[in-house]
């Protein structure tokens, strides 16, 4: 079953929102589920359901499960060639827009353990100087992960994690303390750390620069328009947008423009359409700028009523929405019969047939025409009307309804008619251009589904470059934890390895024979003074039962058994015994039970002792 359409699973994102605050339902189902799957192995659930009930009982597996969900993929200078061209490129192009005394203000989206917003700091610190720099920079570094802030906030970072730092930046803005890194205090003061979640928080404004590398690729298409209407939002005039390699930015245009694909960088788009802007202040939350928008609206609906040409605006459950002045006086539309259904005005039918005109031009996707449509007025006079069905498309893609239109063209009807004898050669020649029009339109259309094709297949190509861009990240963190694990591992393989040679030494020096075996009374110890004792090595005793052995010692006179059963703790015997080489001896026989985890009894330690003849 898809993710998508697993209620367990939407359950589940419902839950972590509510309970935690984290809203997960923008992320692309793919990779989210491999990383709940992650999850799923380590606590042995078995499904999204089951899950849930596991963070319900045990509150401190949120902390796991969000560190597996954010990636936290980082470095300095990541992907050095474009932040070699962001240095030499674009920070001279903020700096000559700006006055000497201007600040600069840059924002770290999704920034986690700070490498990133540290490495802008030293790009603006070399640019500017450290004077200036920390009295005109401030840079915004924010991601969801507390975890991963309060790392950035200490800024020190291990030996392995500056070797992509060039040694002279190393040397100038960081320092040695305790076997670590430290960000000099004076350049940090300028990086001011926050939480903040893109999809649900109101951005930072009037930024000259918007770092957001390698987020958007993990939000499905919908939640990627929400984040980048605010990102345009938080940009000033001219502002820049670096991104990550995998992200591009293809089907956003009227947003942002591409100043280097290669490298990912796009600058603000002047002005965006009033759709884009409404989205953008939907984001913000912006009153002032939604008054103004609003009169937009209004001066747009006071043209469309003003327009000389009578036209209504029909939706697609046929309703009327919308009609001008001009279709009021001439078709006999109340703003009463706003709302009803097209077939039950008049209008409908007279003068034309309009609803199948409608339906024609949605079947056939283009406008339908009819010109000099003849209307019979109530005084007997004689109208003529070029009747016109528009569908109404959003960015030539979804059709919204239909426009309609009549103009009144009985002047020109009578001017045709006292000329129609006379310009037979010329009414040919118009209705040769006209059909050239409807071919030339039906090109463009065709044009048109062949370009929305072509970029279907780029969304698709980047969706798929995002995707492998996530799984490397996913590896990548997979490979660190592996060798965290390894470096574990090893070191309690030689604990145990030391643990072992101890125990041995010990058994080794010991004057006693010593045999400890287990519940069935198997051999597990036997050591050298035992082999001494009876003439049995180790490795021929060890995983046979003691009652078994042939040796001198009749130790199935002895009570072992209580001591598995919890009836004795302590017992002591002297017994007649004889040595491998047949001696004749006083065996002193002292037996103890063989704890084992949790104090439960594992077995039973004999000591046996030589006391004489």
């Amino acid at each position: 079953m898809s993710m998508d359409a697993d209620p367990a699973f939407e359950a589940l994102l419902g839950h972590l929102k509510q309970s935690r605050g984290f809203d997960f339902r923008g992320y692309k189902r793919l990779s989210l589920m491999r990383r709940f799957q992650r999850r799923f192995a380590a606590v042995q659930a078995a499904g999204f359901a089951e899950y849930q009930d596991y963070l319900e009982v045990h509150p401190e597996e949120f902390a796991q499960l969000f560190n597996t969900i954010l990636i936290n993929v980082t470095a300095f200078f990541r992907d050095e060639a474009a932040w070699e061209y962001l240095a030499q490129e674009i920070v001279p192009k903020i700096l000559a827009g700006k006055t000497p005394d201007d600040p600069i203000r840059v924002w770290s989206a999704g920034c986690a353990s700070g490498e990133e917003a540290y490495t802008l700091a030293m790009l603006l610190a070399e640019a500017l100087g450290p004077e200036a720099f920390q009295r005109r920079v401030k840079i915004f570094a924010t991601d969801v992960d507390g975890d991963a802030l309060n790392h950035a906030r200490q800024a020190a970072y291990a030996e392995k994690d500056l070797q992509a730092i060039p040694p002279e930046l190393r040397d100038k803005y960081f320092e040695a303390a305790n076997g670590r890194f430290l960000f000099r205090a004076e350049f940090r003061r300028g990086v001011i750390f926050g939480r903040h979640d893109l999809v649900q928080d109101a951005p930072i404004s009037r930024l000259d620069l918007l770092v957001c590398r390698n987020i958007l690729m993990y939000f499905n298409a919908e939640t990627q328009s929400k984040i980048l209407a605010r990102l345009h939002f938080a940009l000033g005039e001219g502002g820049y947008l670096f991104l990550g390699k995998a992200e591009m930015l293809i089907t956003h245009t009227n947003l942002f423009q591409s100043v280097d694909l290669k490298h990912r960088v796009f600058v603000r788009t002047p002005k965006a359409g009033i759709r884009d802007r409404l989205l953008v202040l939907a984001q913000a939350g912006d009153v002032e700028v939604a008054n103004q928008l609003g009169q937009q609206v209004r001066l747009r609906e006071a043209a469309f009523d003003a327009g000389p040409v009578a036209q209504v605006v029909v939706d697609l459950k046929g309703e009327l929405v919308l009609a001008n002045g001009r279709a009021r006086a001439l078709v006999n539309v109340t703003p009463k019969d706003l709302g009803r259904s097209l077939q039950d005005l008049e209008l409908s039918y007279r003068p034309v047939e309009i609803r199948s005109l409608v339906e024609q031009a949605y079947a056939e996707h283009r406008f339908i025409a009819l010109s000099s449509v003849e209307r019979r007025l109530p005084d007997g006079g004689v109208q003529f009307l070029d009747v016109r069905v528009t569908p109404l498309a959003e960015n030539g893609d979804s059709v919204l309804g239909v426009s309609i239109t009549f103009e009144d063209v009985t002047h020109r009807q009578q001017l045709q008619a006292d000329l129609q004898r006379s310009t037979q050669e010329l009414e040919t020649a118009y209705e040769e251009l006209q059909s050239a029009n409807e071919e030339l339109e039906t090109t463009n259309e065709e044009l048109q589904s062949t370009n929305e094709e072509l970029e279907t297949t780029n969304e698709e190509l980047q969706s798929t470059n995002e995707e492998l861009e996530t799984m490397n990240e996913e590896l990548h963190s997979t490979n660190e934890e592996l060798e965290t694990m390894n470096t574990e591992l090893l070191q309690r393989t030689e604990e145990s390895n030391t643990a072992t040679a101890f125990l041995q030494s010990i058994l080794t020096g010991l004057r006693v024979g010593v045999a400890v075996v287990d519940p069935q009374l198997a051999v597990l110890v036997w050591n050298r003074r035992a082999e001494d004792l009876w003439g049995l090595r180790a490795e021929e005793v060890r995983g046979k039962p003691l009652l078994g052995l042939d040796i001198g010692l009749p130790v199935g006179g002895l009570p072992l058994a209580s001591f598995l059963d919890g009836s004795a703790s302590y017992q002591e015997e002297t017994l007649d015994a004889t040595t491998r080489r047949g001696k004749t001896i006083r065996c002193h026989v002292t037996c103890t039970p063989f704890l084992g985890p949790e104090g439960k009894r594992a077995g039973v330690v004999l000591l046996m002792e030589e006391i004489g003849p």
